[in-house]
C-alpha cells in the first residue's frame, strides 16, 4: 500500500486509514469481530488508526487497544478530545483542565503510553487557542503525544491557531481532519489551501458521504 509522509510530523502513514467510529454500542458491539476488522486492515498494509473518545463514548478506544496489542509500534495511532464525554460542562471543549484529564483517560482506554496524532475534534468557541496549544504542548514534551492536529476546523480558525502557535512558541497543529466527499467540496475553497500553506496532512473523513455515494442509495426512489 502507498504511503506519505503526514504533514511536519515525519510520519509515514498509509495511504488509507481505518476510522472507527462505528466500533462500539453505536456500530458493531461485538468485540471480537471488531478487533478482527482493525487486523485485518492491519494485515493488508495499513498503519493508520483514527479513533476518538467520544466515539461510542470510549468504547471504541477499548477496541482499538485490544486490536493493537503487540502491534502498537507498527501503527500511527491517531485520537481526538473535545465532544461532550457526559453531562458536566467541563468534560468537554479544549481547556488545559479537560485536555490533561481526557488524554490520560484515552491512554488508559488504548492501554498505551502515547499517542501519535492528538487531535481537537472541534473548535471550542470558550477556550482562547493560545490556552489550547500551551496544553497540548506540554503533552508534546513529557512524551505522551508525538504530533497535534484539529478536526473540522473552518481556515480562519487554522490561520488564527498557526500564528498563536508562533506568537506562543507552542507546538502547532500539523494536520487538519476535514468532511471532504463529492458531495461536500467546500473545504476546496479555503480549508485546503490553509493547510497547505501551512505544510499540514490533511486526513479527510466521510469520502462516502454517510453511504450516499456507496450505491446503496438509489436517488430516484421516493420516502414518505
Amino acid at each position: 500500500m502507498k504511503r506519505s509522509i503526514l504533514g511536519g510530523t515525519g510520519m509515514s502513514v498509509s495511504e488509507f486509514a481505518l476510522g472507527t467510529m462505528m466500533f462500539g454500542v453505536i456500530g458493531n458491539p461485538d468485540h471480537d469481530e471488531s478487533i478482527r476488522i482493525i487486523q485485518t486492515a492491519l494485515d493488508a498494509g495499513i498503519n493508520f488508526v483514527d479513533t476518538a473518545d467520544v466515539y461510542s463514548t470510549g468504547e471504541s478506544e477499548v477496541i482499538v487497544g485490544k486490536a493493537l496489542k503487540g502491534r502498537r509500534a507498527d501503527v500511527v495511532l491517531a485520537t481526538k478530545f473535545g465532544l461532550p464525554m457526559g453531562a458536566d460542562p467541563n468534560q468537554r471543549g479544549s481547556s488545559p483542565r479537560w485536555i490533561k484529564r481526557a488524554v490520560e483517560d484515552s491512554l488508559r482506554r488504548l492501554g498505551t503510553d502515547y499517542i501519535d496524532l492528538y487531535q481537537m475534534h472541534r473548535p471550542d468557541p470558550v477556550t482562547d487557542i493560545d490556552e489550547t496549544l500551551a496544553a497540548l504542548s506540554d503533552l508534546v514534551r513529557v512524551g505522551k503525544v508525538r504530533a497535534i492536529g484539529s478536526s473540522t476546523v473552518p481556515a480562519d480558525l487554522i490561520v488564527e491557531a498557526q500564528w498563536a502557535a508562533e506568537k506562543g512558541g507552542h507546538h502547532r497543529f500539523l494536520s487538519e481532519q476535514p468532511r471532504y466527499s463529492l458531495l461536500h467540496r467546500g473545504v476546496e475553497r479555503a480549508v485546503l489551501p490553509a493547510a497547505e500553506r501551512y505544510g499540514m496532512g490533511v486526513l479527510t473523513y466521510g469520502p462516502l458521504s454517510s453511504g450516499w455515494l456507496s450505491g446503496r442509495a438509489d436517488p430516484t426512489s421516493s420516502h414518505r
